[in-house]
């Protein structure tokens, strides 16, 4: 045991998780530039299809906005090949400063003849987002303790969720005082601070090896890597019906407002809810993996998830909080397990492309889930969908739990 791995050991015993990745300096730094680019992403988002709306009066196109960020998603293994291609460091500084600059031009647009500039750059952004998560979770699992690795991916998904709390508001009222090119310049301007932190950072690369095999090979040797490893396809596999069943679920989301009587404008309250319950997991997350680990804590949070999706169509207020809290805490489960687990059992010279194809075999569903929400909401009443919603989760939860287990799937002994 090295000096360092005895003083980690020594001090990730009884402090609290928030404490123990904040005395390692790179986590600390991710951290800060987790907030500072969420931040500028979450006023974005809200303030593109407001944009858009204004200057279109179009419903469909703004809601482009959204499909213009989350299409690079579809290629996602292919751009993660790039973080296994090159230094990793550069690469993350280089993926912010790139929409940094591009967001920049968005002060051109300022009629509907414009808007293709728009969705052109968030279309780069969403790419550069989709390069920018692989670089990082390939370093971060290069230089911070493996120990910290639960409460760090804890930590960034309370830093992400407490973001989407205050940002988009702030980002409402930027617009309505100075209009969207404002919050575009709003973004860079988090994206330019969060690369003087991630340059801040103190790695150690050696130059990747010159690969054997073309970008396409590369490519499949991640989803490879995912599909035959016996600790991760069960995770994978769940997080991506879990986040297929959470897109059918969106949409219902103001039918729900509309039984309880109230205004559109109560879904904000709802909101706020299931990202407190997102904040209050993410703090959790690091202790309740090395107690649990990966594939019971995934599956804890999934099974929550399917209560609080069936309960969802009673028609109480009280219910309603309560749900969307639970709802909040156990969607992030599975996702922060997942990660986790490609970062601990994946090899480094093949962790941007294992990273990048997970969070697409995730993702992709959601995409699909919200589509056939939209269409299901308004020709299956909310008694009848809810709970089967919360059946299918449920049976995911127990599907992962009744997988074939390996020596990692314990809390005891992890690294």
């Amino acid at each position: 045991m090295t000096p360092r791995t005895a003083h980690t050991r020594k001090t990730t015993r009884g402090a609290w998780p928030v404490a123990r990745v904040l005395r390692d300096r790179n986590a600390g730094l991710y951290l800060a530039g987790v907030v500072v680019s969420g931040f500028g992403t979450s006023a974005l988002w809200l303030a593109s299809g407001v944009w858009v709306k204004d200057l279109t009066g179009s419903d469909g196109l703004a809601a482009l906005c959204m499909l213009a960020m989350w299409a690079p998603t579809l290629v996602g293994p292919a751009l993660g090949t790039l973080a296994d291609r090159v230094r990793r460091k550069p690469l993350l500084i280089a993926t912010n400063l790139l929409p940094a600059v591009l967001l920049m031009t968005l002060f051109a647009v300022d009629s509907p003849d414009g808007l293709w500039l728009l969705f052109a750059v968030l279309f780069v952004y969403g790419a550069a987002g989709a390069v920018s998560d692989a670089a990082e979770s390939a370093l971060v699992a290069a230089v911070i303790d493996p120990r910290l690795l639960g409460d760090f991916n804890g930590l960034r998904m309370t830093a992400g969720e407490g973001m989407k709390l205050v940002a988009p508001p702030a980002g409402a009222g930027v617009y309505a005082a100075y209009g969207g090119a404002s919050v575009a310049a709003l973004d860079a301007a988090t994206f330019v601070l969060a690369t003087g932190l991630y340059a801040a950072l103190r790695v150690r690369e050696a130059p990747p090896r010159r690969p054997a095999v073309n970008w396409r090979r590369q490519t499949a040797e991640g989803a490879r890597h995912l599909w035959g490893h016996p600790r991760l396809r069960p995770l994978v596999v769940a997080g991506g019906v879990m986040m297929l069943c959470a897109g059918v679920c969106g949409p219902t989301l103001y039918a729900v407002v509309d039984s309880l009587g109230h205004s559109p404008t109560y879904a904000g309250v709802l909101y706020a809810c299931q990202g407190a319950g997102s904040v209050a997991v993410g703090l959790l997350a690091g202790p309740a993996l090395r107690r649990l680990g990966e594939r019971w804590f995934a599956a804890a949070g999934i099974a929550l998830l399917a209560v609080a999706v069936a309960v969802r169509a009673v028609p109480y207020d009280a219910v309603a909080l309560v749900s969307s809290a639970a709802a909040g805490a156990g969607m992030p489960a599975v996702l922060i397990a997942a990660l986790t687990a490609v970062q601990h059992a994946t090899p480094g010279p093949l962790l941007g492309r294992a990273t990048a194809t997970a969070n697409s075999l995730i993702f992709i569903p959601n995409v699909l889930g919200l589509a056939a929400g939209a269409a299901l909401v308004e020709t299956v009443g909310l008694p009848l969908l809810l709970p089967t919603l919360g059946g299918v989760l449920l049976a995911t939860a127990v599907a992962l739990v009744a997988a074939p287990r390996t020596p990692s799937d314990t809390g005891a002994g992890r690294p």
